[in-house]
């Protein structure tokens, strides 16, 4: 059976939050922002 674009989309198949590297992203994303907030706090005292 040949490869087809059809079967090279994926439809559906796993949630993309579920994935490591969605995990990983917003948990990177969540520490960046923490960073980012105590940076402006502490150039604001």
């Amino acid at each position: 059976m040949s490869t087809t674009l059809y079967n090279r989309i994926p439809l559906g198949r796993g949630p993309l939050l579920g994935t490591h590297k969605m995990h990983a992203a917003v948990a990177l994303g969540v520490l960046a922002g923490a960073g980012l907030v105590w940076v402006a706090v502490r150039a604001l005292r």
